[in-house]
């Protein structure tokens, strides 16, 4: 008997934590209007890094260190732009779509199961319009970290994020897309 009351007690333990951590990342989520931090981009081995603001919903404005390379959505269109190219996207063909969509990631996160990797790491994958995207919150702080998805050409994208600021003040010209040479 002390045996089943002993399990019961530890699966309680364990589903009501996972419980908290879906209430607190969708607490912190609403309360999110932008973010801005460092992010480390790895797309099938090749790691580029640069630094990002996120304004909620569907903006994103990224420099990366190297290669004058920019990557900016207004909310609709989804533009990379380097020294020598220019590619511009409807942003709703593209899994940013989704993880620029606070409403949606919490409306998916209500229903999800989580994981926990590594005791550092909440995951939560989405299985959305033929996209799957893996996206990671702190186990501490419950703050979006980072996401894991394939791009249009197939390309496993790992994207984390550190030295997260939040709810900045953001210049609205910031995600006005940028005009091809």
């Amino acid at each position: 008997m002390f045996r089943l009351l002993l399990i019961f007690f530890f699966t309680c333990l364990v589903f009501n934590s996972k419980a908290d951590n879906r209430d607190e990342i969708i607490k912190n989520l609403n309360s999110t209007s932008n973010l801005n931090f460092e992010f480390e981009q790895n797309i099938n081995g090749k790691i580029e890094n640069g630094n990002c603001t996120i304004e909620y919903p569907k903006k994103i404005y990224c420099v990366y260190n190297k290669n004058e390379k920019i990557l900016v959505s207004n909310g609709k269109s989804l533009v990379i732009k380097t020294i020598s190219s220019y590619y511009r996207y409807p942003l709703k063909k593209t899994p940013l779509n989704l993880i620029l969509d606070k409403n949606f990631l919490i409306n998916k996160i209500y229903s999800l199961e989580e994981s926990i990797i590594d005791n550092s790491y909440i995951k939560y994958t989405i299985m959305e319009n033929e996209n799957k995207i893996d996206v990671f919150f702190d186990i501490i702080s419950l703050d979006l970290i980072g996401w894991q998805t394939k791009d249009i050409y197939q390309n496993t994208t790992l994207t984390l994020i550190s030295s997260i600021s939040k709810n900045k003040k953001v210049k609205k010209k910031l995600f006005k897309l940028p005009v091809q040479n």
